[in-house]
């Protein structure tokens, strides 16, 4: 199989992960933090050392703390549903947003009367129109602005940080989406104006399913969304009053923190160039295919993800195609990105064809993917 649906999980890992995942599961899999023995006293080394490496990724401020949770989807919905919205609050969110977001926000909205709104873009770029967000920004003041920050449709890199900065003249919450940008793009929480940065383990930083979380700056307390034990002040009813611990309310995965812990040691930001070229090479090859229709951000702003379509085909048909016939995984459709689609105008395909490049790709994989999308061209 030639994987390329690193978007949705990255595949494979290295196999020091898989070690690390065996081992844990062997010989680590306690209840960390709930026991004086030794082996419990490692689980709980082991999930400290690996916050650690998070807050050193991000150059995380020593008031921070990671909180980790089972995804990045259980993390936003605890920041977003964690906040104390007011009547009124106006929530920004740009339109590349993934349903981990948006999905909240609309269940936000339908309990209490907020406003949504939707981060302008250049109609022929698709860039954030920085401009006009700030006009937008003085005439509907934000309380919450929420960014991914690379899309999981085309790999368009938002411009996080002049978003963020344009959003801290009203002390507005600022919510990060870093699910594909992680160990991808490198982020500094020290100079960058975010509240949470939320992530997923088992993407960009090439770790298992099963972890993820957020970076909690310390500058907003949220109200826990769900409780359980903690393992500390076990006879008080009420969760802990400080981060981590009033957020985590259930026994971490210590299996899956130590494949992230070994993770988050690979983490290797010089062999990005190579990835670049193979992007460079898979649209220089679309390019050339006459019925392709490229779903393209400029390319000093693009990252890792590729989405096109062929003019005469669904996109789930063209996926299914690649899959029986070329053993080619990619992934089509709307990716779970509900408002970028409008802007795209793929709705005759019924989404896009969505191809994620991933560190352990080659050449030889474009090519393969190249060489069947020109087949199924000249067949049409």
């Amino acid at each position: 199989m030639v994987y390329l649906d690193n978007a949705a999980t990255t595949y494979p890992k290295s196999e020091s992960v898989y070690k690390a995942l065996d081992d844990a599961n062997r010989n680590m899999a306690f209840n960390a933090g709930r026991g004086s023995y030794a082996k419990a006293r490692a689980a709980t080394e082991i999930i400290d050392d690996t916050k650690r490496q998070i807050k050193n990724l991000v150059n995380a401020s020593m008031d921070s703390s990671v909180v980790f949770s089972p995804s990045i989807t259980v993390a936003l919905n605890q920041i977003l549903q964690g906040i104390t919205w007011q009547r009124g609050d106006n929530i920004y969110y740009s339109p590349y947003e993934h349903n981990a977001v948006a999905r909240t926000l609309q269940l936000i909205k339908k309990k209490l009367d907020i406003n949504l709104l939707e981060m302008p873009v250049d109609e022929k770029s698709l860039k954030i129109d920085l401009e006009k967000l700030k006009y937008d920004f003085s005439i509907n003041s934000p309380r919450c602005v929420c960014c991914t920050h690379i899309s999981n449709v085309t790999g368009y890199v938002l411009p996080v940080a002049e978003i963020f900065e344009c959003a801290k003249r009203y002390g507005a919450i600022t919510i990060l989406d870093t699910a594909q940008s992680l160990g991808v793009e490198k982020i500094d929480m020290s100079k960058t104006n975010i509240s949470f940065l939320a992530f997923a383990g088992h993407k960009s930083l090439y770790g298992p399913l099963g972890i993820g979380g957020f970076v909690d700056s310390g500058k907003v307390k949220l109200s826990e969304i769900m409780a359980g034990g903690t393992g500390s002040n076990s006879l008080v009813l009420d969760m802990p009053s400080e981060s981590p611990d009033r957020y985590e309310f259930a026994s971490n995965n210590i299996v899956a923190i130590a494949g992230l812990n070994q993770a988050l040691k690979e983490v290797d930001y010089t062999n990005l160039a190579e990835e670049d070229r193979l992007v460079r090479r898979l649209v220089d090859g679309l390019s050339e295919i006459e019925d392709v229709i490229l779903y393209l951000p400029d390319s000093d702003l693009h990252r890792n993800i590729v989405s096109f379509n062929l003019k005469s085909y669904k996109s789930e048909d063209l996926g299914i195609i690649l899959d029986d016939d070329f053993g080619i995984a990619v992934r089509t459709g709307y990716h779970c990105a509900p408002f970028i689609h409008k802007w795209l105008k793929d709705d005759k395909n019924l989404g896009t064809v969505r191809v994620g490049i991933g560190k352990f790709n080659t050449e030889d994989d474009i090519d393969t993917l190249l060489e069947a999308i020109r087949e199924i061209s000249e067949e049409g």
